[in-house]
């Protein structure tokens, strides 16, 4: 268990270490926003001004991640519910052996 704990927690970090590593170290002089690049809106944009092909429909990955997390579920409690009738199988075994004895 500890060992999935360790992998998880490195499996976190590790994108963000890589990332930081991968960015040029700032000089002493340069400014901390740079500008962007041209065509790029400079104040906020409400995204009902947003042409059509850059707007995301939020509903269905809403749909999507929750249809994922409810199934993901299913299969835990399913694999749990095996495992436990594989368990009381192995005791109801086991306690027929010991009153054989």
């Amino acid at each position: 268990m500890k060992r999935l704990v360790l992998l998880v927690a490195l499996l976190a970090l590790l994108p963000g270490a890589v990332l930081q590593a991968q960015q040029p170290a700032a000089a002493p002089g340069a400014a901390a926003n740079p500008s962007p690049p041209a065509g790029v809106p400079q104040d906020f944009v409400p995204a009902g001004s947003l042409p059509q092909a850059e707007q995301l429909p939020a509903a269905p990955l809403v749909i999507a991640a929750y249809a994922f997390v409810w199934v993901a579920l299913l299969v835990y409690v399913w694999s749990l519910w095996r495992r436990m009738t594989k368990l009381e199988r192995e005791l109801a075994d086991l306690q027929r052996r010991v009153q054989r004895q």
